[in-house]
């Protein structure tokens, strides 16, 4: 029986009118060749952090295995890789909140603005490194208090309302999400929709003024049109802060990020220029991930 399962698409030559031969190569097995990127290079590049042979480990099992890579302002840096395979450890453990895990140990080296950040107050480093998670978090509270909650923390002394208000809706602006709420900041910050509660947890993550935003999956529970615009978002944000992701969405990576980081088993398979990564990948494995034969 003949097999059922067809080969790649042949390799056809095209006729020219001056009697050449040009080759059509066939597109990309991830198909990343034709797709769009809405990012565009960066203006500038300025190394927030650095991880030098970071390795984690849960009990007997490791999860992050030597891993080294720098984390720039102006540029968005993507982590990929199939479930488990290190990279929201990696995430996590920017910001220390890997270590409020009883059983994690860390070896290696992250440096923010070239300090160690075993050496800075972790409160203060989240802060500086702040995060959102997958699932859009508001405080039960409104809108407006979600925002100046973390303004108060920041604070020596409780301020009040009027003068936390600039501050509110810069962060809110940053976020895309004034222009929608700014009839509404005394609303329950849990009656917006989901798109808009995740800018929200990412306005609220830039009221603390960091320099560096990791998101863990901000797009995963929202439709595509939100999802759209925190991508939009999140290209903006560059600029001002360092910003890593982590999703799962190839598309997503290849739209948005600069670079891109593809983990596999908690080892750095190959870290790359977003074009140069899922296009001409140098690693098997990478080639393999990207064009969809596991995942």
């Amino acid at each position: 029986m003949e097999s059922l399962i067809a080969g790649p698409p042949p390799i056809r030559r095209l006729p020219l009118e001056d009697g050449a031969v040009a080759t059509e190569v066939p597109p990309s097995p991830g198909g990343f060749t034709s797709a769009k990127r809405s990012i565009s290079a960066p203006q500038f590049s300025i190394r927030r952090m650095e991880i030098n042979r970071l390795s984690v480990s849960y009990a007997t099992r490791e999860a992050v295995k030597s891993v080294s890579m720098p984390v720039r302002q102006g540029e968005v840096l993507s982590l990929i890789g199939p479930s488990g395979c290190g990279k929201t450890t990696l995430l996590r453990s920017l910001n220390r909140l890997t270590e409020l895990t009883r059983t994690a140990t860390l070896s290696g080296r992250i440096l923010l603005d070239d300090v160690d950040i075993r050496l800075i107050e972790p409160t203060l480093l989240r802060r500086r490194v702040t995060m959102v998670f997958q699932q859009p978090n508001p405080f039960p509270m409104s809108v407006f208090d979600n925002i100046a909650y973390v303004l108060r923390e920041q604070g020596s002394r409780r301020q009040r309302k009027k003068s936390l208000e600039p501050k509110v809706h810069s962060a809110l602006e940053r976020a895309g999400l004034f222009e929608e709420v700014k009839d509404n900041l005394d609303h329950p910050a849990l009656r917006l929709s989901g798109g808009q509660q995740q800018r929200l947890c990412i306005a609220r993550a830039l009221a603390a003024e960091p320099e560096v935003l990791l998101l863990d999956e901000p797009c995963s529970a929202l439709d595509p049109q939100s999802t759209q615009v925190i991508e939009d978002l999140i290209v903006k944000l560059r600029d001002d802060v360092a910003v890593v992701i982590v999703t799962h969405n190839l598309q997503q990576a290849y739209r948005i990020a600069d670079h891109v980081g593809f983990m596999y088993l908690g080892e750095l398979v190959e870290y790359s220029g977003a074009t140069a990564l899922f296009n001409s990948p140098r690693e098997q494995r990478t080639r393999e991930y990207v064009s969809g034969a596991f995942g």
